[in-house]
C-alpha cells in the first residue's frame, strides 16, 4: 500500500529544542534546589510536560505541583525559544516537508510539546501551512511511549495506519509507533543521546533518505 501520511514528531525531528528544554529544565532544577543526572533527565525525552512534570515531583519527594514546575520550565523555555540565536530547523527538514506536500502526501504534527510550543515553531519558521493537522501529546490522557497519539494523527489523516509513516528520534516516540503498529522511521542526528532504535523500522542520518522514491519500496 502506497505512502499516503507522514506523522511528524517535532522536538528532535524538526527543530532542536532539546538544548532549549534542557537549559529550561536545569534552570527549575536549580530554583527547586534539586540535583537531577543525566540518567533520569534522559528518562524526560519524549514524554509531555505534564507527565514529566509528575515524574519530577514524584521522583524527588516535592512540595509544589506539577503545573508549578511546569509553569517555571515554559517560562524559562519561551526565554530561551525567543533569543537563542542559534536555533532553527534542522537541515534538510524543510525541503523534506515540501517534497511531501508537493507529491500529496499528508502531514501531521504528533508531538509531545504543547500545542503553544507547536504553534509557536510553526509560526516562527512558517510551516504550518504544510500540514493538515496537529496533536500535542499534552492534550491527551497519556502521553509517549502510549501509542494514542499517533492513533490519532493517523485518524487526522483519514488514512489507514498502514499507509502512514511515523518519523521520530526518541526512543518514547519510536516505542508509541512500534504500538501503534506504524511504520516507524528513526532519525539519528548527532543531538540524539542515549536513544534507543532497535524497534524502529529504518534509522536514517539524513532527511533526505527518506524523499519518496526512496522508500516506496518499503510501501508496496
Amino acid at each position: 500500500m502506497p505512502l499516503k501520511a507522514v506523522l511528524f514528531d517535532m522536538d528532535g525531528v524538526i527543530v532542536d529544542t532539546e538544548p532549549l528544554h534542557r537549559k529550561a529544565y536545569f534552570q527549575t532544577f536549580k530554583d527547586l534546589k534539586i540535583k537531577v543526572s543525566e540518567e533520569f533527565y534522559t528518562s524526560l525525552t519524549g514524554t509531555s510536560t505534564k507527565k514529566s512534570t509528575q515524574m519530577i515531583k514524584d521522583e524527588f519527594n516535592l512540595d509544589v505541583l506539577p503545573e508549578e514546575i511546569a509553569a517555571s520550565k515554559r517560562k524559562y523555555f519561551k526565554q530561551y525559544f525567543d533569543t537563542d540565536p542559534d536555533f532553527d530547523l534542522l537541515p534538510g527538514v524543510r525541503e523534506l516537508i515540501i517534497n511531501y506536500y508537493e507529491n500529496n502526501i499528508k502531514l501531521v504534527l504528533a508531538s509531545s510539546a504543547s500545542m503553544n510550543t507547536i504553534n509557536w515553531v510553526f509560526d516562527k519558521f512558517d510551516i504550518g501551512k504544510y500540514f493538515m493537522g496537529k496533536i500535542s501529546g499534552a492534550d491527551l490522557e497519556e502521553s509517549k511511549p502510549n501509542p494514542e497519539i499517533f492513533i490519532k494523527a493517523a485518524e487526522i489523516a483519514v488514512e489507514p495506519k498502514e499507509n502512514c509513516m511515523v518519523i521520530e528520534d526518541s526512543t518514547n516516540g519510536i516505542i508509541a509507533a512500534h504500538r501503534a503498529r506504524i511504520f516507524c522511521a528513526a532519525y539519528k542526528s548527532e543531538h540524539s543521546k542515549m536513544q534507543k532504535y532497535d524497534l524502529a523500522k529504518i534509522t536514517i542520518t539524513d532527511f533526505s533518505e527518506l524523499e519518496p522514491q526512496k522508500i516506496e519500496n518499503y510501501f508496496n
